[in-house]
């Protein structure tokens, strides 16, 4: 008998992978069990707590459901914040309790206690604050209350993670600014933080948020002024507010006439050129007069070209200086006033600006020459000058030019 071989099959044999099936979704069985915690504590948070925490629910998958339980008392139908009709709900969430920190603050700590344990869950937590905070209309005014009563402790707490642009982007949606929703809710928001922190504090949470510039994006537009922000937050008893927005106000205004006032200088435009162009910008920003003459005296310096050691070419400089501008420091130094300030503002350059230090006399003397300071306003700060910043050297130093000015007057 003849052995024959056996028939092979040719090809890979090709391995397959059992595939890893999701189970479906199951918001409601979750939703279902958080709520009976709830009712079974009676809404006792810190029992509430304790039961979450213990419990095998799959709050990863289903983290956005737990906090609109926290919230709202239940789910919310999908892509709304409308409660869901079908389900368990409680009486015990966040909207049910009364607009008062004292009712809310326990809620901001049972989350704290929940986001301690499970810290993945911040990022449910932004989910559900933007969906609600981009959906104010649909709530009532008090509901609006309690969620800026939440969101000021929030912060003030340093709830665990949650960044302030989630909070104030949401609400700059055009429909809740133009309703005046967004401007009551903020108020309320600032009200309430500001009773824990300062305003700096404040400050610098909104430029983490990137709003402190923008305050007035929180106005519909028919009233976006400073008038109207400084009426509006003046009544509702947030002057510190209204003080740091002038202030911010005011810096951008300076920082708009010190661009075209350098800009004309470098270009060597005409001094009744450049004199109108101030004076108009100021009248437009209403800037007071003796910030006016501090800010042309600030400008003119920083337009010097100074050398880095030649002492006496930046004398020179700084004097020459002085002397083609003079025209425009006199448009601006109306008064005995106005002189006096310059002369505390040249006072308090030439004393911290090293380079400075010892031309003080000889500026004194080029402004008088130019016509800029009179001799009343000299001898008056030679006298009884009130800034104290190197004062017993400069007056010692202004000695043989004041004599001379007295010596002067007795002749006459």
């Amino acid at each position: 008998m003849s052995s024959k071989e056996k028939p092979t099959l040719g090809g890979q044999r090709i391995k397959t992978r059992k595939r890893n099936i999701a189970a479906p979704l199951d918001t409601a069985s979750f939703s279902d069990a958080i709520v009976q915690i709830y009712l079974d504590n009676a809404g006792d948070l810190e029992l509430v707590a304790k039961s979450i925490e213990s419990s095998d629910l799959n709050f990863s998958r289903y983290g956005d459901t737990f906090f609109e339980v926290v919230f709202i008392g239940g789910r919310t139908q999908p892509g709304t914040i409308k409660p869901e009709e079908e389900g368990d709900r409680h009486p015990y969430s966040v909207l049910d309790c009364a607009a008062q920190r004292e009712a809310i603050l326990p809620y901001i700590l049972y989350i704290q206690k929940t986001l301690r344990r499970r810290p993945f869950l911040i990022k449910n937590l932004e989910n559900v604050m933007r969906k609600f905070l981009q959906s104010l209309e649909f709530f009532e005014e008090n509901e609006r209350k309690k969620l800026a009563i939440f969101t000021a402790l929030a912060f003030s707490q340093k709830l665990s993670g949650l960044p302030p642009e989630t909070v104030f982007q949401p609400l700059l949606k055009d429909n809740l600014v133009s309703k005046g929703i967004v401007l009551l809710f903020i108020t309320e928001f600032f009200k309430e933080y500001l009773k824990d922190n300062t305003l700096d504090d404040l400050i610098a949470l909104l430029k983490k948020g990137k709003m402190e510039d923008n305050l007035l994006e929180f106005f519909p537009s028919a009233k976006r002024t400073s008038e109207a922000l400084s009426e509006h937050f003046t009544k509702e008893g947030l002057t510190s507010l209204v003080e740091y927005n002038e202030k911010k106000m005011f810096e951008v205004k300076l920082k708009d006439i010190k661009s075209t006032l350098k800009t004309m200088i470098s270009e060597e435009s005409e001094i009744s050129e450049v004199t109108e162009a101030v004076k108009q910008q100021v009248k437009d920003a209403k800037f007071p007069d003796i910030e006016v003459v501090r800010m042309l005296w600030d400008v003119l310096m920083d337009a010097v070209q100074w050398s880095g050691k030649n002492q006496q070419q930046n004398s020179n400089s700084a004097l020459r200086q002085v002397t083609s501008w003079a025209g425009l420091l006199n448009a601006f130094c109306t008064s005995g006033r106005l002189e006096l300030e310059l002369i505390y503002k040249v006072q308090t350059q030439c004393y911290e600006d090293a380079k400075l230090m010892k031309l003080f006399p000889e500026i004194i003397r080029t402004l008088y020459d130019q016509d800029v300071l009179a001799e009343d306003t000299i001898l008056l700060w030679f006298r009884k000058g009130s800034n104290s910043k190197g004062r017993q050297s400069f007056v010692k130093a202004l000695e043989p030019f004041v004599k001379w000015l007295e010596e002067a007057e007795e002749e006459e």
